[in-house]
């Protein structure tokens, strides 16, 4: 349970620094607004697969690189790979950079709900109705902190597209990871390093080649923008610590109750943002109430009432 809230608390300071990253950056047409968040996800991931890389060198985890890609589990971290960076990362990026850091909170409302469904379906993780009433009052709560006051909304059509794109990429994500880590073969700091790799290879291979997000990529580390790539790279340090965090708890507890617990960074973003930015403007007592329910309702989703109870008991 700790571990999960501290994968939120952690993914709330990655959605401030992003959020400043791309503020940096005044977009001057509607094509460099598209681009835009391609190229932060793909310097986004990179940084993360090199700290990643540096990670598994110093622990010494690079010698099970041969087991893991061996595994019959491979095959699905990379299509996890694929549809949580290339999918799910660009639509976050995408609504954080268009709805801001506390409206782009939606883009986590949805995915928990998804993910929870299909981990039902495909994993038969059991989850009990009142679990799901407690993540239902969860998800209430992160819409209305996406309603928050002063959220600073640019484009909300490319907001709701990155909504769509990251709820349904980060949400197949959590269960194919989940069906990866059941063997046992898949450590979880190795697929993370594999998950931010294939992920930043296929932007630098396919996407930005295609989108012509290159010649934007190029004019990033020029004049002009400020702290764009030093605070990518922040956010893709906290990033690395929450997912590190993250696929610990879809290890341990599952992937139904690692998102519960995940989902409550929309309340802490909220927090971070008035420290970090000193924009107070976003609080107020509905989204003091709405960041409260997040977290309560978030840790209640993913708690398990007959195992605590029993453990009461003995």
């Amino acid at each position: 349970m700790l571990t999960g809230l501290s994968a939120g608390i952690t993914w709330a300071l990655e959605t401030v620094m992003l959020a400043a990253a791309l503020g940096a950056v005044s977009s001057d047409s509607v094509t460099q607004a598209a681009l835009l968040p391609l190229a932060a996800t793909f310097l986004h991931d990179a940084f993360s697969a090199l700290y990643m890389l540096a990670y598994n060198t110093a622990r010494g985890n690079l010698r099970k690189l041969t087991v893991t890609v061996k595994s019959p589990g491979f095959k699905w971290l990379v299509a996890a790979s694929a549809v949580g960076g290339p999918v799910g990362m660009t639509g976050y990026v995408l609504a954080v950079g268009n709805m801001g850091a506390a409206a782009g909170a939606v883009a986590s409302a949805v995915y928990p709900a998804i993910g929870t469904a299909l981990a039902c379906i495909f994993l038969k993780e059991k989850v009990k109705w009142y679990r799901w009433v407690f993540l239902a009052a969860a998800l209430a709560g992160v819409f209305g902190l996406s309603y928050s006051p002063g959220s600073g909304i640019q484009n909300i059509w490319l907001g709701l597209l990155g909504v769509a794109m990251c709820s349904l990429g980060w949400g197949t994500e959590a269960v194919i990871l989940a069906k990866c880590f059941r063997g046992g073969e898949t450590g979880q700091s190795l697929a993370l390093g594999i998950r931010q790799t294939v992920s930043a290879l296929i932007y630098a291979a396919v996407i930005l080649p295609v989108s012509g997000g290159w010649k934007l990529m190029a004019g990033l580390f020029g004049g002009g923008t400020g702290m764009f790539v030093p605070a990518v790279a922040a956010a893709a340090f906290f990033a690395s610590v929450s997912y590190m965090l993250y696929y610990r708890t879809i290890a341990s507890a599952g992937a139904a109750k690692a998102m519960a617990l995940n989902i409550t960074y929309t309340a802490w973003a909220i927090f971070f943002t008035c420290i970090i930015t000193g924009k107070t403007d976003i609080l107020s007592p509905f989204t003091v109430c709405c960041a409260a329910a997040v977290v309560i309702f978030g840790v209640l989703a993913a708690a398990d009432f007959r195992a605590l109870l029993s453990g009461k008991n003995k």
